[in-house]
């Protein structure tokens, strides 16, 4: 069986290596008073947005507001993007302690084609033939 670094990566192996658990407590300590540091809890993983709060496209205050608390709602709510998912792991510092994991499932996003509706090719017809009779009424009646 591959090891980490093998599997992943030598950078990628060293993050999930520095990787710790955290008590809800803990994350709640860090509420990013005048900037210093700020922690938020999505899906159960802990991140620290402090360096991401001047670029945030919602603005440093929404990331503020959540500071030391669990935003998987608010998160979810919002619909993020699959780049914003992905940009995410770049602030990922840990997981929640199993006590206090919430075990929230990740929303899966896929874009699909288009459903074909189960219309006949008639389905057309309706509004020509609406036309056409309003049309023959018109004349009929301005005649």
């Amino acid at each position: 069986m591959p090891n980490a670094s093998e599997e992943f990566g030598d950078d990628t192996a060293a993050a999930m290596s520095s990787k710790k658990v955290f008590s809800l407590k803990e994350v709640e300590q860090h509420v990013g008073e005048q900037k210093k540091d700020v922690w938020i809890v999505i899906h159960d993983r802990v991140y620290n947005v402090t360096g991401f709060l001047d670029e945030h496209p919602g603005g440093e205050e929404v990331l503020k507001d959540m500071a030391g608390k669990v935003a998987t709602e608010n998160f979810e709510d919002v619909g993020h993007s699959t780049d914003a998912r992905e940009l995410m792991r770049k602030y990922e510092i840990g997981e929640l302690t199993e006590e206090d994991k919430l075990h929230t499932k990740e929303k899966k996003f896929t874009w699909a084609a288009p459903q074909e509706t189960s219309s006949s090719g008639w389905s057309w017809m309706v509004p020509v033939l609406a036309a056409l009779l309003f049309s023959l009424l018109y004349r009929y009646l301005a005649a």
